[in-house]
C-alpha cells in the first residue's frame, strides 16, 4: 500500500517504471540457452547473490560479461568468507591470504561458512566459478587473480588490525585506506577488463588508477555516509573519528541523544562533503569509456551515489533509518546512465539539490558552496549552458578533448533513448484513448438506459 501511495504521489515515475521494464532496449541480451550448466550456475549465483549489479552485468558486452559476472561472484566469495563471524580468525586470515591460490585449481569448494549467511552457495559450489574462469582469456583470468590477492590482502589486515577493531576509524587518511581496500580495488579490477577489452582509453596508467580509485571511493563513501544508523545497530561504524569528533565525543550520541540531533546533521554534511571530492575525478573517468554497456555498468551506481547523497545531505532521518531514493528515481538514473551528457545533467541537478538543501548555520555551509561551485564549473566546461561574448574562445582542456575523442557515441544513445520515449508516450495515449472510450460508453449507455426507463415510465 505505502508504494502505491509513493507511486500517486509522484505519477511520473510510473513512467520511468514502464520506461525501464517494457522500452529500454538491451543491445547484448543474455542468452544462455546454449551455455554449459556451469556457466548456467554460475549466472542463478550472479541472481542469488546480487540485486542491483545481476541485471547490468548481464547487459554488458559479450566480450566483457563472463569476466566481471565471475570477478564478482570471486568477490562475493571472498566478502562472505570476511563477514562470517563464526570462522576462527586464523582460520579466515588464511583463507583470506590464499584465496586467489584457489583460482588456479580445477575443483575446490569451502562448507565453513555459517548456515546463516545467505551468500555461501557460492563457496559450497565454488567448482562451478572455476570450471568457467578457466575458459576465459588467460589476460582477464590473471586480472581476477591479482585483484583478489590484492582485496584477500587488504581484508585480513584489517581483521589483525587490533586499533581498527576497538577504535574503528580514526583519520581521513585511514578512511580513504579503508575504502580503497573495501571498494577502490573493485574499481581497479574492473577497469583494467574494461581497459583490457580495448573498451577506454586511459593515457596514463597512474591516471587510471587514480580515477578508478575515486569510482570506488565515491561509492563506498555514499553507503557508509546513508548506512550511519544501520552500522551502529550492529556495533559499528565506518565514519572516521576525525569527521564526527568535531560534533560530539561519542558517535552513537547521534542516536542515543535527540538533543544532539542538529550536531548529527551537521556530521553527516560532513560525510557528504568529503565524498564530493571525489566528483570530478568520476566524471572524468566516465568520459574516458568507450564502449556504451560498459559507460553504463561504470555509470549507473554513480548515478545512484549522487542522487542517495542529494537524499541523506541535511537530513536527519539518517540518524534513524537507512535513507533511500524511490524506485521511481532509480529507473530514471538508469536510463539516463547511458550517454555522459546524460549523466552530467543527471550530476548537476542532484549537486544543485544540495545546495537547495544547504542551511547556513551549518559548519561546513562555506565549504559546501565552494565545492558544489567547483564541480559546477567542471560540469560547465564538460558541456556549456552559456553562449561566450562574441570574439571570446573557450579555453580547451583534457576534458573536452576527451569528448571530443567520443565521436558519436553519446548522440547514438541519446537518439535510442528518444525513440524509445516516443514509443512509451505513443503507447500510453493509446492506452488513455482506450480507457476514455470504455468509460464514455458505460457512461453513455447509463444514460441511454436512463432515458429509456424514464420514457416508458412516463407512458
Amino acid at each position: 500500500m505505502g508504494k502505491l501511495l509513493e507511486l500517486l504521489k509522484h505519477p511520473s515515475d510510473i513512467f520511468m517504471i514502464v520506461h525501464l521494464l517494457k522500452f529500454r532496449v538491451s543491445p547484448f541480451p543474455l542468452d544462455l540457452s546454449s551455455s554449459s550448466e556451469e556457466r548456467k550456475k554460475c549466472y542463478e549465483f550472479l541472481d542469488l547473490t546480487s540485486r542491483s549489479f545481476s541485471a547490468v552485468i548481464k547487459e554488458l558486452h559479450p566480450e566483457l560479461r563472463d569476466p566481471v559476472m565471475l570477478f564478482y561472484l570471486v568477490l562475493r566469495a571472498l566478502d562472505t568468507v570476511e563477514d562470517d563471524m563464526s570462522i576462527d580468525p586464523k582460520e579466515k586470515v588464511q583463507l583470506l591470504r590464499e584465496f586467489h591460490e584457489k583460482l588456479k585449481l580445477k575443483d575446490w569448494t569451502y562448507h565453513g561458512c555459517a548456515s546463516t549467511e545467505r551468500d555461501r552457495v557460492v563457496l559450497e559450489e565454488f567448482h562451478h566459478v572455476l570450471a568457467v574462469y578457466h575458459t576465459i582469456k588467460p589476460e582477464y583470468q590473471d586480472i581476477i587473480m591479482k585483484n583478489t590477492y590484492k582485496m584477500g590482502h587488504g581484508m585480513a589486515s584489517y581483521i589483525l588490525d587490533n586499533n581498527f577493531n576497538l577504535n574503528g576509524i580514526n583519520t581521513i587518511k585511514e578512511y580513504d585506506l579503508y575504502c580503497h581496500y573495501v571498494a577502490g580495488l573493485v574499481g581497479e579490477g574492473l577497469t583494467d577488463l574494461i581497459d583490457m577489452a580495448g573498451f577506454a582509453k586511459f593515457e596514463k596508467r597512474i591516471e587510471k588508477y587514480k580515477l578508478s580509485n575515486s569510482m570506488g571511493l565515491f561509492l563506498q563513501k555514499t553507503n557508509i555516509t546513508r548506512d550511519y544508523q544501520k552500522d551502529m545497530k550492529e556495533g559499528r561504524s565506518f565514519y572516521p573519528k576525525e569527521i564526527w569528533s568535531k560534533y560530539t565525543d561519542s558517535l552513537a550520541n547521534f542516536v542515543q541523544n535527540p538533543q544532539d540531533r542538529d550536531a548529527g546533521i551537521a556530521c553527516v554534511n560532513n560525510m557528504v562533503l568529503n565524498a564530493l571530492d571525489h566528483v570530478i575525478d568520476v566524471l572524468t573517468y566516465l568520459s574516458l569509456i568507450r564502449e556504451p554497456t560498459s559507460f553504463n555498468f561504470c555509470a549507473i551506481p554513480q548515478m545512484m551515489a549522487i542522487a542517495t547523497l542529494a537524499e541523506v545531505y541535511n537530513n536527519g532521518d539518517v540518524l534513524k533509518e537507512v535513507v533511500k531514493i524511490r524506485k521511481g528515481v532509480t529507473c530514471r538514473l538508469i536510463l539516463e546512465s547511458r550517454t555522459l551528457p546524460g549523466v552530467v545533467r543527471m550530476f548537476r541537478k542532484y549537486l544543485r539539490v544540495i545546495n537547495h538543501k544547504s542551511d547556513v548555520r551549518d559548519p561546513n555551509y562555506l565549504k559546501i558552496g565552494i565545492k558544489l561551485g567547483q564541480i559546477e564549473q567542471f560540469c560547465e566546461s564538460m558541456y556549456p549552458t552559456k553562449a561566450l561574448p562574441a570574439g571570446a574562445s573557450r579555453n580547451i582542456k583534457d576534458i573536452n578533448r576527451y569528448i571530443e575523442e567520443r565521436g558519436d557515441f553519446d548522440a547514438v544513445g541519446m537518439k535510442l533513448y528518444a525513440q524509445e520515449t516516443m514509443k512509451l508516450r505513443a503507447c500510453f495515449f493509446v492506452a488513455a484513448a482506450i480507457v476514455f472510450l470504455v468509460v464514455y460508453g458505460v457512461l453513455s449507455c447509463n444514460w441511454a438506459c436512463k432515458i429509456w426507463i424514464y420514457m416508458n415510465l412516463s407512458l
